[in-house]
């Protein structure tokens, strides 16, 4: 802001010279705002329309897909171009309109939605900054024609490449193109990125994952129920809760027969079911082609600008950090205190509405409109560190992981703590516990993280991710908890666990929980991780793991524990950004089952966990002085 004149009249000579240079200062001072979060001045909205239209793009093979446009308007009709182009290739309904009808409560009044730009205000920010934005449904789903061949087949890889030629040489665009969306919208863009078609400025990836069957089969153990959970809503999405017709088809005529090729879509739940292995050899499954990690190589080479946004409590989150340490092109990675839908905690939902607009925004003027608004020279990682519930705040790195975090060793050892009723209320502590023991526990095939956690709520089974306290589980499980904290304990990173054990039927699924006990006694989920001991051989990934372990799951590498001797298991858990607040404690909870979100073993084992110097069971926190 410009002093006033009399502020600039001072009476010696020496202050008029300091304070005539402040106030040029001050006039020249640019008033434009770009960082993170924020961005003002360095791009107008132009626009408060936009006009919707939808038709059929026909493909290579003859295929047909829907695509929804959305022009920036002016008294009804389409703005002048051109524009740049940012678009999704969508698994789901490319107009949520009809979705919207369907699940409103009876009696409530739904608002006409004729695309994904009447139902969010992140695309609408984006219309009325000049920008033309689309949605594409994949072949096999909504309106689109075609059979669906799996997740991120070739033939919907090709689609992606001739949908940006398409976008790129109409009238109306500029020929610089862009793409949006999250999860399943997220990866397909990565796959696009893989094609290396010109026009293709800048990607931002939401919630995204790298790798398949890492997502479907951690540590060897099966998420049947959000793969049911996902399966089944695809099917019914492409065959039962129709999308609306395109423009130029208005009795739905060319809907229903779009429809009738969906029938023979490939079975979700059948062929990630019989997947048990990576290397396993199913005809119309392999699994380094379904997925971003099969052509890791190309995006690679192609280096498409990409801003990668994530939640600490989504199921890609540990997938963001990878796909971060091994991006080559330019980038910058956003990490929020959220799940993959909804929570709870309203204010933290509009703060990820907020910084993802203003960030699209930003990444797209820089990349497809040339604005040099400074976003390349910020540190490149943005992430939010969570305290006490519901509060929360953002900081920055120019790595990661972060470089301040040091690695500290919590060694299970004997208690009681008397904090919990579990099978063995052990102790956590800084130092290898003496002397050696052990800790048997008879798995509950009836321990659950509950039907609302980070699973369900990635794949419409929870809209709100919400876990309860941990505490009635907790009484189900091996649990190793510490003293009240004498102080704030910060821990930024990948949490990773050695587990010294063995299991009477010489396998088991090891779930490992890291909670937070507040001063009530109530304990909070922070994070998880899941390893099948058969599956615990350590190999080198076919990426920069970041140091992490990696179990390669080929079938050859699967191995039984051997009978009565401790055997180490070495696993991470989802990365987190979390205080635990002093006098708190931290504890670490180990069952052997998750009965509402992974496939149950037929047989209970019991197992026994090694504790001491000589099996040091124990989780390496990555803590931040």
């Amino acid at each position: 802001m410009r002093s006033a004149p009399a502020r600039c009249r001072p009476a010696q000579l020496l202050w008029a010279v300091l304070l005539t240079a402040a106030c040029s200062a001050q006039e020249t001072e640019d008033p434009r705002v770009s960082e993170f979060g924020r961005y003002e001045g360095y791009s107008e909205p132009r626009f408060e329309e936009w006009v919707n239209t939808s038709g059929y793009v026909e493909m290579r093979d003859g295929v047909k897909l829907a695509v929804d446009v959305t022009f920036p308007a002016v008294d009804g009709e389409a703005a002048d171009g051109p524009f740049p182009v940012v678009w999704t290739h969508s698994r789901y309904h490319r107009n949520p309109g009809a979705l919207n009808r369907i699940f409103a409560p009876e009696g409530v009044e739904v608002p006409e939605v004729h695309s994904q730009v009447d139902a969010r205000g992140d695309l609408q920010l984006l219309v009325r900054h000049g920008y033309v934005v689309a949605a594409v449904q994949v072949r096999g789903g909504g309106a689109s024609f075609g059979t669906y061949e799996g997740l991120f087949s070739d033939a919907e890889t090709d689609d992606a490449r001739e949908m940006i030629e398409w976008f790129a040489t109409q009238p109306w665009s500029d020929g610089n193109v862009g793409m949006w969306g999250g999860s399943y919208l997220g990866m397909t863009q990565y796959m696009a990125a893989s094609e290396g078609h010109p026009a293709l400025k800048a990607i931002v990836p939401n919630v995204a994952g790298l790798d398949m069957y890492d997502q479907l089969y951690p540590g060897g153990v099966y998420r049947k129920d959000m793969i049911d959970h996902w399966g089944s809503l695809t099917r019914s999405l492409d065959v039962e809760w129709l999308a609306p017709p395109v423009d130029e088809d208005p009795s739905g005529e060319l809907l229903a027969a779009a429809v009738a090729e969906h029938e023979h879509n490939w079975d979700v739940e059948r062929e990630y079911g019989s997947g048990k292995f990576r290397d396993h050899d199913v005809p119309t499954l392999d699994w380094s082609d379904h997925g971003f990690s099969g052509v890791l190589d190309e995006v690679q080479a192609a280096q498409v600008p990409a801003y990668h946004l994530n939640g600490w409590f989504d199921i890609f989150v540990l997938d963001a950090a990878l796909i971060y340490g091994n991006y080559e092109g330019p980038q910058k990675m956003a990490i929020g205190a959220w799940s993959h839908a909804g929570m709870p905690d309203s204010a933290l939902m509009v703060e990820r509405g907020r910084v993802g607009a203003i960030e699209h925004l930003r990444w797209f003027d820089y990349w497809l409109k040339g604005i040099d608004n400074g976003i390349m020279d910020e540190p490149p990682v943005h992430y939010a560190v969570m305290s006490d519930p519901g509060e929360w705040s953002w900081t920055s790195a120019e790595t990661w992981p972060v470089v301040e975090a040091r690695s500290v060793d919590y060694h299970f050892a004997p208690g009681p703590t008397g904090t919990v009723a579990s099978a063995n209320d052990g102790a956590l502590v800084t130092e290898a516990a003496e002397p050696e023991g052990q800790d048997a526990y008879r798995v509950d095939l009836t321990a659950t993280t509950g039907t609302t956690t980070r699973w369900d709520n990635a794949v419409g089974g929870a809209p709100m991710m919400i876990y309860p306290d941990l505490s009635a589980n907790d009484a189900k499980a091996l649990t190793y908890t510490t003293e009240p904290l004498g102080a704030d304990v910060t821990v930024v990173g990948h949490p990773v666990v050695h587990l010294w054990v063995t299991s009477s039927t010489n396998d088991g699924d090891f779930i490992v929980l890291l909670e937070e006990v507040d001063d009530q006694g109530r304990s909070h989920y922070v994070t998880e991780g899941v390893l099948r001991a058969s599956h615990r051989k350590l190999d080198q990934a076919p990426w920069d793991n970041l140091g992490l372990p990696f179990q390669r799951s080929f079938g050859e590498d699967v191995e039984p524990l051997p009978s009565g001797e401790p055997t180490e298991l070495v696993m991470d858990l989802y990365p987190t950004a979390t205080v635990f607040n002093a006098g708190h404690r931290i504890r670490v909870a180990i069952v052997g089952a998750d009965a509402d979100n992974i496939e149950l073993p037929s047989v209970a084992p019991t197992y026994q966990v090694f504790r001491g110097p000589a099996q040091p069971s124990r989780i390496v926190l990555p803590v931040v002085p």
